[in-house]
């Protein structure tokens, strides 16, 4: 197979790795905060700002002019650019909360060494400034294990047989395409849930459902991304012309 990769654009690598680091850092963050180790906000903004921007960016090209429709994938444009764009666009909603909660910490004269009343203060106040973006993040949630749905149904995410190591399995459509919808469905109920966990007393099972899905798929995701730097090479050195 021959692909005339000078017509598309192929970052699913970046994409993995900003979309795990940014689910492990939603768990550290919210653990810090329940044990009251939170102080300065900045640093947490700008680590949501920078994966929230490159998600933004990537998945809006992807999804705005279809890269993967070039080279004969162009459900992968809607299957990582839209849930990418989306995720995206709610991590930059998290960084403006954040720092402008910091801001008002400076300007009310707050101890920002003080880790139990920072940490105090946002235990009662992100819940109610998160929660309208909760109900976009659930919706996004259904889309993401409806895509799993069709990722199953239609034996989608196969590699092709010269990419490194995922081509392996480029006989066994079902293997990849099973592996990568349960990725993305636990995901999606971890989204889905979401919004039910931003009380002041939220049911201690959901926390842990949320965290230990989020968990699995942060950790996947990086892993993931960081192997598809390898494989993504060599199946453009197989391919190119």
């Amino acid at each position: 197979m021959i692909i005339d990769w000078s017509v598309t654009s192929v970052y699913n690598t970046l994409m993995s790795v900003a979309t795990g680091v940014a689910l492990l850092m939603i768990l550290k963050f919210s653990a810090d905060v329940v044990r009251s180790k939170v102080t300065h906000l900045e640093g947490w903004a700008v680590g949501f700002g920078i994966t929230g921007f490159i998600l933004t960016l990537t998945g809006a090209h992807m999804t705005l002019t279809w890269p993967l429709s070039k080279i004969g994938f162009p459900f992968d444009d809607i299957i990582f650019g839209e849930p990418v764009l989306a995720f995206g666009v709610l991590l930059l909603g998290a960084t403006v909360i954040l720092w402008r909660k910091s801001n008002q910490y400076h300007k009310a004269g707050l101890n920002m060494e003080d880790s139990n009343l920072i940490s105090g203060k946002l235990r009662a106040e992100l819940p109610y400034l998160l929660r309208p973006l909760s109900y976009f993040a659930a919706a996004m949630g259904l889309a993401l294990i409806s895509i799993s749905f069709a990722g199953v149904g239609f034996q989608l995410f196969a590699a092709p047989p010269e990419e490194p190591i995922s081509g392996w399995f480029a006989d066994y459509p079902m293997i990849e395409a099973t592996f990568m919808s349960l990725l993305i469905a636990i995901t999606g109920v971890g989204a889905c849930i979401f919004p039910f966990i931003l009380k002041d007393t939220p049911n201690p099972k959901l926390v842990r459902t949320v965290n230990y899905l989020w968990l699995i798929a942060g950790i996947i995701f990086v892993g993931f991304g960081v192997l598809n730097y390898f494989t993504h090479i060599g199946l453009i050195v197989h391919t190119m012309k």
